[in-house]
């Protein structure tokens, strides 16, 4: 069993195995190089061997203890055939939503749309690499993928002032999301995804009236098709505010904290493994600094089964000695 499978499953406090988001990416001067020649995100994400190459190029470069696989949560309202483009500076730009459209998708041509990532979890998961580490799939959650089918681009700012209008619009693509999420999760799963992450990214856009609805009911009944595979599942909804709740609602196996939050007070509440927490931004400053940031995280979960992240995707801007730095500052302490 892995470091991360025995914190996950064994409640394991006296190991900190780490990993950390976004690890494969920008900050890496090989990742660059790859995506100097490769411009078009959505295809490099669908090509298996350069993504499965991206996805291992941490774990050439560091002692982390996890693959997160590099692909993207809107590869799912792609494989519904929902125009879904990056541009440079301004982030996904998806098309119109058409319900017609996407409630005809049939199972068998979403998976074959997205049989390359699933692929990938097979070359990954196989790998020399990844021997006794984790590989982790994932999918964003059933909230943050309705924003940007609905919004159409990041909600940065805000959400469009009609975003709540269509009622039902809003539940027929819940009810798809929620379809298409468990078949998207099984093929990786079925590929040798040992651990899944939903990523509800803006989960600190709702008021607490709408957290039922919008996260609650549809993250739980993920988490409970997650379960039903025998695997672990971890559940980062970031800027939630109330974490205690989430965990005695949703029950994931692993929850991932945002470094909004008082990590003190999260490990008087949750009794469950936590992952992440401290601020990618730490990265960004001084040795001294982020030994000090890292080894307060330590010293507050060192009784906690805890997974050392951070509490957001790692800046492109980091040093990658940095990172370097940080996993063996974990591994030392």
């Amino acid at each position: 069993m892995s470091p991360i499978e025995e914190v996950i499953i064994n409640k394991k406090s006296n190991i900190n195995p780490i990993w950390i988001m976004r690890q494969a990416g920008r900050y890496l001067p090989e990742f660059r190089e790859i995506r100097k020649q490769n411009p078009d995100f959505i295809k490099l994400c669908l090509n298996e061997k350069l993504s499965s190459e991206i996805t291992l190029q941490p774990l050439k470069r560091f002692d982390l203890d996890a693959a997160i696989i590099f692909s993207d949560i809107l590869m799912l309202p792609y494989g519904l055939n929902q125009s879904v483009e990056f541009k440079k500076n301004m982030g996904p730009l998806l098309g119109e939503i058409d319900l017609k459209k996407i409630s005809k998708v049939e199972e068998v041509n979403f998976v074959e749309k997205l049989s390359p990532v699933y692929q990938l979890i097979k070359l990954v998961s196989s790998s020399q690499f990844t021997n006794n580490k984790t590989t982790i799939g994932f999918v964003g959650a059933p909230w943050t993928l309705l924003v940007y089918m609905m919004n159409k681009k990041s909600p940065k700012l805000n959400l469009n002032e009609n975003f709540f209008e269509d009622k039902h619009l809003i539940d027929k693509v819940l009810k798809v999301l929620d379809k298409f999420l468990k078949i998207h999760i099984k093929n990786q799963v079925d590929n040798g995804a040992q651990v899944i992450q939903i990523f509800d990214s803006w989960a600190g856009l709702l008021k607490e009236k709408d957290l039922p609805y919008y996260i609650y009911n549809p993250t739980l009944d993920l988490v409970d098709y997650i379960k039903s595979l025998n695997v672990p599942v971890i559940c980062f909804p970031r800027g939630i505010k109330n974490y205690k709740k989430f965990c005695e609602i949703v029950k994931p196996d692993t929850i991932c904290i945002d470094y909004e939050v008082d990590p003190t007070e999260i490990n008087k509440q949750i009794n469950i493994p936590v992952q992440g927490g401290m601020d990618p931004k730490v990265l960004l400053s001084s040795k001294e600094n982020l030994k000090k940031e890292a080894t307060k995280y330590l010293d507050i979960f060192k009784d906690h089964p805890y997974i050392f992240n951070l509490g957001h995707g790692v800046l492109p801007d980091t040093d990658p000695n940095m990172m370097d730095y940080l996993v063996k500052t974990v591994k030392d302490y």
